[in-house]
């Protein structure tokens, strides 16, 4: 049996979770490469519209992100994020990011909270709610956050973490790891194959109701 992976979070700035508290880490499952991004339709809680993949694809590629409200992980380089989005969406880059979590268990990443943490934070990428979880599932997402860059073709060219840093070390938010990817993509050369997951809470699954 493999060893949970721990890190203590509590004690950065800004985590999101009690002080001195250690989490166990989910990595991602590393969608295999060339994967053709699985179709969707959801709602955005912000404008209340239903968007698909067909109809939020980039001109050069689409970037699939899936996080949440709560998540300490995603709190930490939320900034990142955001920023990363602003710049490359001008470059025909489309960025989504999708929750996926159970919302009466975490309430906090309810389809009301979403919105108002998109109108606060000003996200230019839509944010969308997969409350069947069915999305997250066909992606094979696993953690928040979890990254999944497409091509032109919606075919699968990174998946993993935005950079190394985590609420628990001290390595600055740049989203190298991603950046690098993006700007491959954009310049028309292939992305590196090796890659790292991305680490953070898991997913939060609804429970199955005994039959």
């Amino acid at each position: 049996m493999e060893r949970p992976i721990l890190e203590r979070i509590g004690d950065s700035v800004g985590s999101g979770a009690p002080k001195g508290v250690i989490m166990a880490l989910t990595e991602s499952t590393m969608m295999p490469l060339g994967t053709q991004a699985p179709e969707f339709t959801l709602p955005e809680p912000l404008t209340g519209k239903t968007w698909s993949l067909e109809q939020l694809q980039g001109v050069f590629a689409t970037l699939v992100v899936f996080m949440c409200n709560h998540c300490p992980y995603v709190k930490h380089v939320m900034e990142g994020i955001t920023e990363l989005s602003s710049e490359y969406m001008l470059e025909g880059v489309s960025v989504i990011a999708i929750n996926s979590n159970d919302v009466d268990s975490y309430p906090e990443d309810s389809p009301e909270n979403m919105a108002a943490l998109a109108a606060k934070e000003h996200f230019l990428f839509h944010y969308l709610y997969d409350e069947s979880q069915q999305v997250a599932q066909a992606y094979r997402a696993a953690c928040t956050p979890d990254f999944f860059l497409f091509d032109d073709e919606l075919k699968c060219v990174y998946r993993g973490r935005l950079d190394a840093a985590t609420p628990g070390n001290d390595i600055p938010v740049t989203g190298q790891d991603l950046r690098d990817a993006i700007d491959a993509v954009l310049k028309g050369k292939s992305v590196p194959g090796e890659q790292k997951p991305s680490l953070g809470c898991n997913i939060k699954w609804k429970e199955i109701a005994p039959s």
